[in-house]
């Protein structure tokens, strides 16, 4: 077993990431180039750590390198080991729900810890003396025993939420197992946006009439409408990384715009053959647009309608509001996070 590091600002893509990528049916997010525009423009940059054996990945680790607020804003320089104090996060920024660690199909589970604690000591070497420590966000219950052990901690975290595709052939499906002042109050949102001349609505994937920089600005002022989530140390998405993500064939962009072209409100999902998986969401506040009430239920609708059409196994939406979801007929995944304090690295 050998690990590799790759700095997806300066280095080159790991051999076989491509295909390794493909056998383990990840999302958008883990191509190679795009967490490269990811890192550059982060506080925290990306690394990806691959673990390889012979010829072939077995593994990959998306690990976010963390510095406290007082440090500089912008991210060291490449390859530059720290004396400063840092953390590790194996965490994959804008894939909420979803591990920071992969595996390769058909790797024993049973060989997943010593793959674990031998890519924490080679983490510990690259980063240095300043290490304080490993924390593996968003693990699946499995997981976090594999990862368990003496001196390190577990914790239940909030749960992502998942719905099950019970076979819709539409979004119609869907609605029809909702109680029943969901069922109206979608419905008559949805034709109410449908028959709104003042509203345009266009969604699809590859969207090239969208400005990263525009979609940038407005999750920027929603997000700081709403507040930041608690430890979040991930960097607010950039408009390259935006202008470059929503021009992908397997992300999804929907937009909802006055008619002069003013952009109201946002939302991107990433496509896959097992899980589509919302990302971000963004709209101006209701008195700011002066129309378009309900246009973040209407965005739900408008995913489950692709999921149906692509026959996904699920629908993810990620953590937050999950009564409201719950609503939506979205039910809780458990997820936990693991610390691993750097006395018990590697151990």
């Amino acid at each position: 077993m050998r690990f590799e590091f790759h700095d997806p600002r300066v280095d080159p893509a790991p051999a076989r990431w491509p295909e390794f990528c493909r056998d383990a049916r990840l999302h958008p997010v883990w191509d190679y180039e795009l967490m490269g525009v990811e890192a550059w423009g982060a506080r925290n940059p990306q690394l990806l750590v691959v673990a390889a054996e012979g010829d072939a990945l077995v593994a990959a680790m998306s690990v976010l390198v963390c510095r406290p607020r007082l440090a500089p804003r912008f991210a060291p320089r490449p390859g530059r080991r720290s004396l400063r104090p840092v953390w590790a996060e194996v965490y994959q920024p804008w894939l909420s729900g979803y591990p920071g660690i992969v595996f390769a199909p058909g790797f024993p589970a049973a060989d997943r810890a010593a793959l674990t604690r031998a890519f924490e000591r080679q983490l510990g070497r690259r980063l240095g003396p300043g290490l304080l420590g490993v924390l593996y966000r968003a693990i699946g219950e499995d997981f976090a025993e594999q990862v368990g052990g003496r001196g390190r901690v577990i914790r239940r975290a909030e749960p992502t939420a998942v719905l099950e595709n019970l076979r819709f052939e539409s979004e119609e499906d869907w609605i029809g197992t909702l109680p029943a002042r969901r069922r109206s109050g979608l419905r008559r949102r949805r034709r109410r946006i449908a028959e709104d001349p003042g509203l345009v609505v266009r969604g699809g994937p590859g969207r090239d009439d969208v400005d990263g920089a525009e979609v940038a600005a407005l999750i920027r002022a929603h997000r700081d409408r709403y507040g930041k989530l608690k430890l979040d140390t991930r960097t607010m998405p950039s408009a390259g990384f935006l202008h470059r993500f929503v021009r992908r064939p397997d992300v999804h962009t929907l937009t909802y715009r006055d008619t002069e072209g003013r952009l109201l409100a946002v939302n991107t999902l990433l496509d896959h053959p097992d899980s589509l998986s919302l990302q971000h969401w963004a709209a101006l506040p209701l008195d700011e647009r002066g129309r378009g009430a309900g246009l973040y239920f209407d965005s739900y609708v408008r995913a489950v309608r692709l999921l149906a059409q692509r026959g996904a196994k699920e629908l993810s939406a990620g953590r937050g509001m999950s009564e409201l979801k719950q609503e939506l007929g979205f039910q809780p995944r458990p997820l936990y996070a693991a610390a691993a304090p750097r006395p018990v690295l590697g151990r």
